[in-house]
């Protein structure tokens, strides 16, 4: 498996993970949405709103696809429409929700949560396994899908 394929599913473990955290929150109930950074979603869950829950799944699948067009770029599982730009879009996302890491761990003196700052993290690395695996590959994500060497 070379380098960049080695960046994508890492990508993809990382989404999948995300994917599994958000899965979780649904079924540990309001302190869980309130825990990870949604108090206005834990105070909906426990007045007995099934919206919060409702959207959390949006996420999960949504988090789940990344990791599925991850893998596409890896080349463990098929070459899913536009790749490229899929690859690229996803990576400057996560990278650009992780740059809160900065303001996060600026605050932890003011009394922010340190949690946040993983949080912020774990985005900032996922979003750069994203670009690292896709900027190298950039021409070959282009070429015929039946061209796009697997891993």
């Amino acid at each position: 498996m070379n380098a960049s394929s080695r960046w994508l599913t890492l990508a993809a473990a990382l989404c999948f993970g995300i994917a599994l955290l958000h899965a979780a929150a649904i079924f540990m109930g309001p302190d869980a949405y309130t825990y990870l950074g949604a108090p206005d979603l834990g105070r909906a869950e426990a007045a007995g709103s099934a919206v919060p829950d409702l959207m959390t799944a949006v996420l999960v699948v949504v988090f789940g696809a990344f990791g599925v067009y991850a893998l596409s770029g890896a080349g463990h599982v098929r070459r899913l429409p536009l790749l490229r730009v899929g690859l690229a879009a996803i990576g400057a996302v996560f990278t650009l929700r992780g740059l809160a890491v900065f303001v996060e761990v600026a605050q932890l003196g003011a009394g922010g949560a340190p949690r946040m700052v993983v949080f912020s993290l774990v985005s900032l690395i996922t979003g750069v396994a994203f670009l690292a695996g896709t900027l190298p590959r950039w021409r070959a994500l282009d070429a015929d899908p039946r061209a796009l060497p697997s891993a």
